[in-house]
């Protein structure tokens, strides 16, 4: 079942992060991942959430997320994205497609 990841993280050390930035999207793509957005800009419209850096993942399912997050390559990285910022949301939702509706 797709499932939508979305991550938000008030990034600290920025010259840190680069290499977070810059090797992960490997990580990502090897669970099946994909970026919908990665901090880009945003509007919030409506409510009191203000986010610092948003990230938006689609991944095939719920278990490629737990791969992707406990792969043994994948820790420095890990190691740097934390020392790095300050995460502040994480949260994972079905995907759309994944929900069986009624009309």
């Amino acid at each position: 079942m797709p499932v939508i990841m979305i991550a938000d993280a008030e990034v600290r050390d920025p010259e840190a992060y680069k290499e977070y930035l810059e090797k992960a999207p490997a990580f990502v793509a090897k669970y099946g991942g994909e970026y919908l957005a990665r901090g880009g800009a945003f509007e919030v419209l409506r409510g009191d959430w203000r986010p610092s850096r948003l990230v938006i993942f689609r991944f095939p399912d719920r278990a490629a997320i737990d791969a992707f997050m406990n792969d043994p390559e994948y820790q420095p990285l890990k190691a740097i994205r934390e020392a790095a910022t300050v995460p502040k949301n994480l949260l994972i939702v079905e995907a759309l497609e994944a929900r069986k509706e009624t009309p």
